[in-house]
């Protein structure tokens, strides 16, 4: 198998630098199977997706990724899990958020694209 922590840092750099700049851009990542699941918001399919973080509303953000794993996620196939969290700058605010975002990556192709994806803005207690 290939190296995973540098598949799963590969993705999320070319992830997020996507979603920093061009958000449209990230529709090509997912299928019509794949799920996210937005702050506990289930959306079906890359369209509806898309149309999710398409319509955001902010105008600039940043990714800030703090720490990233990453596991193997079947033993017959080249797949995996990655675990993300890091602080996310929405519209240049001095107040960075905390968030975590858990994808699993299914390889297509020499590629992979994202089946699941799981986000949540972490707030203090």
């Amino acid at each position: 198998m290939a190296d995973i922590n540098a598949i799963a840092k590969q993705f999320t750099d070319f992830y997020y630098s996507t979603f920093d700049t061009n958000r449209a851009g990230l529709q090509a990542l997912y299928r019509d199977v794949s799920m996210l699941s937005w702050e506990g918001t289930p959306i079906l399919g890359a369209n509806s997706i898309s149309e999710k973080l398409v319509s955001l509303p902010f105008e600039k953000v940043q990714h800030k990724v703090t720490t990233l794993d990453a596991q193997p996620s079947s033993p017959s196939v080249a797949s995996l899990i990655v675990s993300v969290t890091g602080l996310l700058v929405v519209d240049d605010s001095t107040n960075p958020l905390q968030f975590s975002q858990v994808f699993q990556l299914i390889p297509e192709g020499g590629s992979y694209y994202v089946y699941n994806d799981i986000f949540r803005l972490n707030y203090g207690a």
